[in-house]
């Protein structure tokens, strides 16, 4: 008789207690394949600095355009070499010597599954960019698919349940890039995929599904699916009651500020002039499909919260098994071609890439593990020199499973 082989599935957790913090690996259904280890203030506090000066986040006294050429020029995200250099210095650092023996004894086909609980300190660590310590190149997301595990908090409280075997016909609502009211297309909440014509890559991506009905809202050319005015929350409630498959949202986010402590403010900006807070979404039980995919500035941030309830908090309880989202802002497509030194050639947009590369993985039966596998050939067209596979795109998508979705 055939056996099938059987996916290996792992929890890594961390928990910051005072001055250090403490992590823990386990293989689900073998309690004996399990280790530990601590880490400490110090190397917390490297970790801070090295994440400060590689990611877009505006630091005290930057502008964002600032951040981003910081990022794009002077950081580990300039090139490959800097970057594999943090790779390798991040994965040292947070996962100790037992923990990287246990993820090789992993290593098997099928791929082995990881899920992640990281500490509010850990919450912007893109953990399937880590590399092995030592001579090695294997990053994490080569050993295994890297998901994010959902807040415990969220998975234990009464939430809605949709179903993606159920819905995976239906149509997928896309807000793309809404025009917010009063912001001019070059302003900090103006246009984040640029101006929208026939001949762009997205365009041309939602072309064949919006003739076959797979997209809402309706619309006479794939071009007008962007920075439409009619896209507001009442408009959103309604298009999410059909039972869409999926839910993509491109455009610009708010995240929480850390030091206020309220995660529930995190907030998507819609086509109207109050943002859609996570606490408005909760408050309004949104409708939400199986599927999201949030490509908005930090919208993946609610691990920075002792109490985890933000955009992909509210998105869980709506009703999605799986949500894709940002641990920090994603420059805009004129953000990255006014900075980086990569590729002169005007139609280059990562950003759509970026969004090509999410909605197709999450099309498929298997979304995070296909969201994974984008990541992978994005990281190693990096590796090999192609400066149009941006870190600063394919390292910022986390994707947070709950109910074994993967």
């Amino acid at each position: 008789m055939e056996h099938l082989a059987v996916t290996e599935t792992l929890v890594l957790r961390f928990a910051d207690m005072g001055i250090v913090t403490y992590a823990g690996l386990r293989v689900v259904g073998q309690p004996e394949r399990s280790v530990s280890w601590v880490i400490e203030e110090p190397v917390l506090e490297t970790v801070d600095e090295a994440l400060d000066l590689a990611l877009p986040d505006p630091r005290p006294g930057e502008s964002t355009a600032e951040a981003i050429e910081r990022s794009l020029t002077a950081g580990p995200f300039a090139g490959p070499k800097p970057e594999l250099k943090l790779a390798r210095e991040l994965g040292a650092r947070l996962i100790g010597p037992d923990g990287w023996e246990l993820l090789s004894d992993c290593v098997a086909a099928p791929r082995a599954v990881l899920f992640i609980t990281p500490s509010p300190r850990l919450a912007r660590v893109p953990w399937g960019q880590l590399a092995m310590p030592g001579l090695h190149k294997f990053r994490l997301m080569e050993m295994v698919d890297v998901l994010m595990a959902v807040p415990p908090n969220i998975v234990h409280a009464p939430r809605a349940a949709t179903s993606w075997s159920e819905r995976a016909d239906g149509p997928a609502v896309a807000v793309l890039d809404p025009r917010i009211p009063g912001q001019r297309p070059d302003s900090a909440l103006g246009s984040v995929l640029g101006r929208p014509t026939p001949q762009t890559a997205l365009a041309r991506h939602f072309a064949e599904p919006l003739a076959a009905g797979q997209v809402l809202p309706a619309a006479a050319a794939p071009e007008e699916l962007f920075r439409r005015t009619d896209l507001d929350r009442h408009w959103l409630r309604r298009a999410c009651a059909d039972e869409p498959a999926r839910l993509l949202y491109v455009g610009h986010a708010s995240a929480a500020e850390g030091d206020v402590g309220h995660a529930d403010r995190a907030a998507l900006h819609l086509a109207e002039d109050r943002a859609l807070t996570a606490a408005d979404i909760m408050a309004a039980d949104l409708p939400v499909p199986p599927r999201v995919a949030l490509l908005a500035c930090g919208s993946g941030g609610d691990y920075r919260f002792d109490e985890a309830t933000g955009l992909v908090a509210a998105m869980v309880l709506g009703g999605a098994q799986l949500v894709t989202a940002t641990l920090w802002p994603l420059p805009t497509t004129a953000g990255y071609r006014r900075f980086a030194s990569g590729p002169t050639d005007p139609t280059f947009d990562p950003m759509a890439d970026a969004v090509v590369g999410v909605d197709l993985a999450h099309r498929e039966d298997e979304a995070g593990r296909a969201v994974n596998r984008w990541q992978r050939a994005q990281m190693r067209r990096w590796r090999d020199g192609d400066r149009a596979a941006s870190p600063v795109y394919w390292a910022a998508l986390a994707t947070f499973a709950v109910d074994g979705a993967r």
